[in-house]
């Protein structure tokens, strides 16, 4: 089976009661870019990315579509096989995991509705059919945010991910205590995201100021030296999120004892098998992550939550998703969605959604 056709759509997510506020950048709506593949016994396969603007990460939505259509007519003729497809194009472009990742999703839905297997399936199985989601707050007012906490636990979220940075550290600290005088003893987890927002001074004197409060660390600082410098100062465990990009990056932070988990996007790494050979790593260290992505709909969603249910329970910290953030579905009858704080396991062979395409409109671009 090998890809006979690739077409690749633009669609604008816009963002419920915008802008979503994170250390870095405000976000009103959101630029999604899906892959569509059909293969020459007829299989089709959907695969997305959506970056966050272009100031959160190394990417943004055009780059994906430029990438994709570099690398697009050279994947003609590849078998339908996510190794093969993953080193084919890695021949054609360098870097741009990112968009990359759309057609790894594209063909791990393909490969498993032609074998009648699931996309966790696929990944070697899944350990659950309920995968534990987390809620994400935006960057706000202490009263606001902690408000918001006090739903989310009432709601069966087991997680809560604060935002942070980006204004006078302590207006964060003061967020960070009226959230936990709201979740204390609920069994709720806490993790206090950065973004890159803070300096090793800022990081260093909410350590030391919130020893009593038990969060993890996402990300507080820019860089990897960062990380470096505080690693031993902190009485919290840090998780890399944003400087985790790639798998030699993860391997080399692993190895160096760097931290004690991640915060980790499948289109950051490069899509779900290099993200199943992320999992492996982390389950051979005992080191917690997420399994989760940028933004996106229906399609990145399903892909996220099939990888988490393969994840050994102790070790996940959720799978985050926009779709408490954006309007609509592209598939109506078979939305993949967060209930009680968890998300179903979608149903059927491959990515168990089955997108709506006429909502996409024509393709920007086939091949």
């Amino acid at each position: 089976m090998r890809i006979k056709q690739l077409d690749i759509y633009q669609y604008d997510l816009p963002v419920k009661n915008g802008p979503y506020t994170m250390a870095n950048a405000e976000i009103w709506a959101l630029d999604t870019t899906l892959v569509k593949i059909v293969t020459d016994t007829g299989a089709t396969g959907w695969g997305e990315t959506c970056p966050v603007g272009p100031t959160y990460a190394e990417a943004h939505a055009s780059g994906a579509r430029a990438a994709l259509i570099e690398i697009a007519s050279g994947l003609i003729g590849t078998e339908v096989l996510p190794l093969a497809v993953q080193r084919k194009m890695a021949g054609l472009l360098n870097g741009h995991n990112y968009a990359k990742a759309a057609v790894d999703i594209a063909v791990h839905d393909a490969l498993g509705k032609a074998t009648g297997l699931s996309v966790s399936d696929l990944l070697g199985g899944a350990v659950t059919d309920r995968v534990p989601s987390y809620y994400a707050t935006g960057v706000g007012r202490p009263d606001d945010v902690a408000r918001l906490a006090r739903e989310k636990q009432a709601e069966g979220y087991p997680r809560l991910q604060v935002k942070v940075g980006g204004r006078p550290v302590e207006i964060d600290i003061e967020t960070i205590i009226k959230v936990w005088e709201q979740i204390e003893g609920t069994g709720m987890r806490l993790a206090v995201d950065g973004n890159r927002g803070w300096t090793t001074r800022d990081v260093l004197r909410v350590s030391r100021e919130l020893a009593h409060i038990p969060f993890i660390m996402e990300q507080p600082c820019n860089t990897i030296q960062d990380l470096e410098k505080i690693r031993s100062q902190v009485n919290h465990a840090i998780f890399m999120d944003e400087n985790s990009v790639d798998l030699p990056t993860v391997i080399q932070a692993v190895g160096r004892e760097l931290v004690d988990g991640f915060g980790m996007k499948v289109t950051r790494i490069g899509g779900l098998q290099p993200m199943q050979t992320f999992r492996n790593i982390c389950e051979a260290r005992s080191l917690p992550h997420t399994c989760d992505d940028a933004w996106g709909g229906d399609i990145i969603a399903a892909a996220c939550t099939h990888m988490g249910a393969t994840v050994q329970p102790r070790l996940f910290e959720g799978a985050w998703l926009a779709q408490p953030y954006i309007e609509g579905h592209y598939d109506r009858n078979n939305p993949v969605k967060i209930e009680d704080g968890h998300i179903s396991l979608p149903q059927g062979p491959g990515l168990g959604v089955t997108p709506d395409e006429a909502q996409f409109g024509a393709p920007i671009a086939s091949f």
